[in-house]
Parts: structure tokens; sequence; C-alpha cells
């Protein structure tokens, strides 16, 4: 699954984060309610664990705007508000679930399982595509004009950023931290070796291109011009 963590307390965040990667899940985090916001109104994620408390915009407020805004991911509301009036408050301003800090992980792990075993109540992207290329998020399988491409692991997270990014540039700091999770450069060439073999795999022997290399900024997949 792909989460989203919003929390300001930077250890709780880097442990969330940590714990819930080793459980498999690919995680995202923002650090202020603004940059939460932003990351929840403009990605796809399965689930959202939202603190309360946040800098420049409150969950409540962030829960609120993006039910307004017809995002309906499911939310888990973290906070160290636990009275019964707390909990009223925040399932109605568009929490899904709701926890009270201090909390044992397993139980916030099977909240977040439950909350991504809840039926859809709209329309999930299944398959990402751009031009011939598709990827299926649920087979996992990925093909161009019809024939399949075997990708290794990386090299369809590499894709499906691409992807959900297409036709913006994305950074190889942003590929770093998206993708690998390295949150520092790791003075190696890993970024590179990786988009040179998945632009191998995805546009060796046709006639148009979809990723290119935008010289000193990063990279983009895109429809043929």
């Amino acid at each position: 699954m792909k989460l989203l963590i919003v929390e300001d307390d930077k250890e709780a965040a880097a442990y969330l984060k940590r714990a819930l990667s080793e459980a498999g899940h690919t995680v995202d985090s923002a650090a202020t309610g603004r940059d939460g916001l932003m990351l929840a109104a403009g990605e796809t994620y399965d689930v959202i664990v939202l603190d309360r408390m946040l800098p420049e915009i409150d969950g409540l407020a962030i829960l609120r705007t993006i039910r307004a805004s017809r995002v309906k991911t499911p939310v888990l509301l973290l906070t160290a508000l636990g009275g019964i009036d707390d909990r009223v408050e925040g399932l109605e301003a568009g929490a899904d679930d709701y926890l009270v800090k201090p909390f044992a992980f397993a139980e916030l792990l099977a909240r977040v399982n439950a909350l991504a075993r809840r039926p859809p109540t709209q329309d999930i992207r299944t398959e990402l595509s751009v031009a011939d290329l598709k990827l299926d998020l649920l087979k996992r399988t990925v093909s161009r004009g019809g024939r399949r491409i075997e990708l290794q692991p990386r090299e369809f997270q590499l894709l499906e950023y691409l992807l959900r990014h297409a036709g913006r540039v994305v950074t190889r700091t942003m590929l770093l931290e998206s993708v690998w999770d390295f949150h520092f450069d790791p003075k190696t060439n890993i970024v590179e070796t990786h988009m040179s073999r998945l632009r191998g795999k995805v546009d060796r022997g046709h006639a148009h291109e979809l990723i290119h290399t935008v010289r000193g900024a990063g990279y983009v997949l895109r429809e043929p011009d």
C-alpha cells in the first residue's frame, strides 16, 4: 500500500515511516499541515495517517478541506485528545478512524490494514498509462504496444513514480527519496543506472521515446511530440 503520514514530531514520524516501510508499505511523510494538505490533495494514497495538532494547518482543517475536494482516501486521525467530544469532532470532520496517543504500533498497523480493506467509495485507478505504455497496479504488469515488459521491482517503482508524475520533471533527489527512501545523497549513480535500464526496456524498438532526460534538471515521462 501507499501511505501518507502527516506528523510534526520528527521522532514519531521517523519511527512510523520506518515501521510501516518494514511492514511492506510505501510511505510518504509531511511535517506540516500545509505540506500534508498538498500531498493529500495532489497524490493518490491508500490510507492517510494524520496527526491532529500540526503547525500551519491543523489536522481537522486538512480533513475538512480534502473532503470538500471529494478526496475520499481513508484517514486515521492520531491525537493526544482522547475525550468523547474530541473523537466525535474528528469523525465528523471526515476521519474514518481515531487513535489516541500513546498507541501501540501493532494496533495502528491493524487499523491501517482494516481501513485499506474497506470497499472503495469511489473509482480507484488500478492502471496508469501514457500513450501505449500501460502499468497495472493490481497485476503488477507493464506493457507497451500490447507487448509485455519485464521489470525488476525497483524498476517497476521507478516507472510507477514517473507515470504518476507524467508530464512533470522529476529530479534525482525526488527519485532517491520516493523510490529508494534515501534522504541523503548516496554519492553513487544508482538513479542513472536504473533509469538507463528502464529506458532501454520501455523505449527500445519503438519509434517514439517516452522517457526523456532534462539536462540539469532530471527526467520526464511524456506523450510523444
